[in-house]
């Protein structure tokens, strides 16, 4: 499958789906991980699938900041994968509200 190379990040560009039970993480990185896919998973799960986002920058007043953001998760703590057997970091989910965590290092 081949995947598109997302264009510049505006205003309004990210929707996010909070609720009972759902809730959404923004994982800020340096900027040296621009346009990495970093992969997550829920703990508890044996055998959970992976979801991915891509790191963008994310223009602010002033700054720019760079950061993954994951929409519509399930409220559970879960795993940041710095490659495909290594954890980076771990994030707790809380529904109706977004959650954030640093990228380690």
């Amino acid at each position: 499958m081949t995947e598109t190379v997302a264009g510049p990040t505006g205003p309004g560009s990210v929707v996010m789906e909070l609720g009972a039970g759902i809730g959404a993480l923004v994982l800020y990185t340096p900027p040296g991980l621009d346009g990495e896919e970093i992969e997550i998973s829920r703990d508890g799960e044996p055998g959970a699938r992976r979801t991915h986002s891509r790191v963008r920058p994310r223009p602010l007043p002033g700054e720019t900041v760079y950061a993954a953001v994951y929409p519509g998760l399930p409220a559970g703590r879960y795993t940041i994968w710095r490659d495909e057997r290594t954890p980076a970091a771990t994030a707790t989910i809380t529904g109706g509200q977004v959650s954030s965590c640093r990228w380690p290092g």
